[in-house]
């Protein structure tokens, strides 16, 4: 069965798109830890992230190097920090949050965004790239 991250690939269910492409896919994460959390994620379904070969991998950080870079230009905040937790859905993937504080990281406080608020955001982060 494909997971829910596959599922967005696949535009089967709608997200905030931040970039595409052949091998993967970033995304505003729905439920943010601060403002501008995408996931970067392989498309091929591998469920732990230290389970993809070796050149994928490297390739995935290099992806989520880029877009941290371009969440950095777009919203504002002291540094873009990474993160692997791998629990709540079984494809590997990779958190980057704008920081400010340690709370930021610590997957306890949410944001609430409007639609409006998401694709502005989501918008602003790929004129970055």
């Amino acid at each position: 069965m494909a997971s829910i991250f596959t599922k967005i690939i696949n535009g089967d269910i709608p997200c905030y798109k931040i970039a595409e492409t052949d091998k993967f896919f970033a995304f505003l994460d729905i439920n943010p830890n601060a403002k501008g959390h995408t996931l970067c994620i392989p498309k091929a379904e591998v469920d732990k992230l230290f389970d993809l070969d070796d050149d994928t991998y490297l390739e995935l950080m290099a992806f989520s190097k880029l877009v941290a870079a371009a969440i950095k230009k777009a919203v504002p905040c002291k540094r873009v920090g990474m993160t692997v937790i791998g629990l709540e859905v079984p494809h590997a993937h990779v958190h980057l949050i704008p920081l400010n504080s340690m709370e930021d990281a610590r997957f306890l406080s949410k944001e609430k965004l409007s639609d409006a608020e998401f694709q502005d955001l989501a918008a602003a982060i790929r004129a970055n790239l």
